[in-house]
């Protein structure tokens, strides 16, 4: 099992920026792709973006392409996301997501965290 604690969260106004952390701890060789999803009140759950195990691939929905960044740092069993730019349309809560399978792999994200607030006022 792995489990996956987000952190970073918080109340911003728009054009602000924030830098959300996820720590995965348990299996953690079962994290080969990271991501962040987020699910506005009212709304599915949408992807915002994904790391595979190296850093070296990063996908990002494209209404956040250029101002949020996702990174890992493997030694800490962290990855983050930083973001720039926000907008009130950009509240929801943020969750951290883990998968066994390399970034390109259509598979569904094995493991959940259990999300942190974004709140982005106007």
């Amino acid at each position: 099992q792995v489990q996956l604690v987000e952190s970073g969260g918080g109340l911003v106004q728009a054009g602000g920026s924030l830098r959300l952390s996820c720590a995965a701890s348990g299996r953690t060789f079962s994290t080969n792709t990271m991501g962040w999803f987020r699910q506005a009140p009212g709304k599915e759950r949408e992807f915002v973006a994904a790391v595979s195990w190296s850093g070296g691939s990063r996908y990002y929905a494209d209404s956040v392409k250029g101002r949020f960044t996702i990174s890992r740092d493997n030694a800490k069993n962290t990855v983050y996301l930083q973001m720039n730019s926000l907008k009130p349309e950009e509240t929801a809560v943020y969750y951290c997501a883990a998968k066994k399978v390399t970034i390109t792999s259509t598979a569904t994200y094995d493991y959940w965290g259990q999300g942190t607030q974004v709140t982005v006022s106007s």
